[in-house]
């Protein structure tokens, strides 16, 4: 048979990652990646040759960690259909040792944030940060903060076949429970839209985007998963146990919970001239 990419193909691709429990933001990334192939693929039969020469054409045209997200992608479609033959490695990338401070979200910009969403008038865009960041729950896991869940200070989360519980500090508890008390909410989500519905992550990303100017917070910082990156750098900072914020954060491997838990170069500047090993 002919190895060829087929639209039926694709849609058959995109059952197996919803069969498998993929997040639909994941099955989003794939099939615009495995897409992006077939364009360059342009109808030929699918070989080893025609993957190698994709594989180049990324590392010209992408940054390497972009580059390997999408190869990833495409060895799955390669798997799923059969042709393992034709997988390529990925690159290699040295593992950094900090983050880029210009994409790292601060504490400082982390409360201007806040302190521009209550100027606004805008509590329940102040008491969902704090929710993110205070219990280092991710974006799509909102839902599960529920009245429910303010009543017994636990939020049970379950996603990806895999369940955990979330801890509603006390702080952040009465302030939750005294927006769902304004706001008529009786059972269910607590953050949700005008139509009741749990809000999503383009509704939260786009009201974070127009706090940004007035809050003197660059836009390239100011997204949801850079809360969750702060809530895991403070608790490492003040614990330094990675295997419980692992648990936390609901990793399965550690070596995902690293990432989050690196420090700025301009931190791991301070700690290397500390050493004062130059004299």
């Amino acid at each position: 048979m002919k190895r060829t990419i087929t639209s039926k193909q694709l849609e058959r691709f995109k059952t197996h990652l919803l069969n498998d429990e993929k997040s639909q933001a994941t099955i989003g990334k794939y099939m615009h990646d495995v897409g992006y192939f077939a364009a360059f693929a342009n109808g030929r039969t699918i070989n080893k040759e025609i993957t190698l020469s994709y594989k180049a054409m990324l590392e010209k045209t992408y940054a390497i960690t972009s580059a390997n997200s999408m190869l990833a992608a495409l060895n799955a479609f390669l798997r799923f259909a059969g042709w393992q033959d034709c997988c390529v490695k990925q690159f290699k990338l040295q593992k950094k040792v900090y983050s880029s401070a210009e994409k790292e979200l601060t504490k400082a910009e982390y409360l201007r944030l806040l302190h521009t969403a209550s100027q606004k008038g805008n509590q329940r865009l102040a008491l969902l940060l704090q929710t993110i960041c205070g219990t280092g729950i991710r974006v799509s896991e909102l839902e599960f903060i529920t009245v429910e869940s303010l009543r017994t200070g636990e939020a049970v989360v379950s996603c990806k076949g895999k369940t955990r519980v979330i801890f509603i500090v006390s702080a952040l508890r009465k302030k939750l429970l005294k927006f769902v008390k304004q706001q008529g909410i009786k059972s269910g989500s607590v953050f949700v839209t005008k139509n009741g519905k749990p809000m999503n992550r383009s509704n939260i990303w786009r009201e974070m985007k127009h706090l940004c100017q007035q809050a003197d917070v660059s836009p390239d910082k100011v997204f949801p998963h850079n809360l969750r990156h702060l809530f895991a750098r403070t608790f490492y900072g003040i614990e330094k146990d990675i295997a419980k914020l692992a648990d936390i954060l609901g990793h399965t491997s550690i070596n995902t919970t690293r990432i989050y838990t690196m420090t700025t170069g301009v931190e791991h500047k301070q700690k290397m001239e500390r050493l004062q090993l130059v004299i």
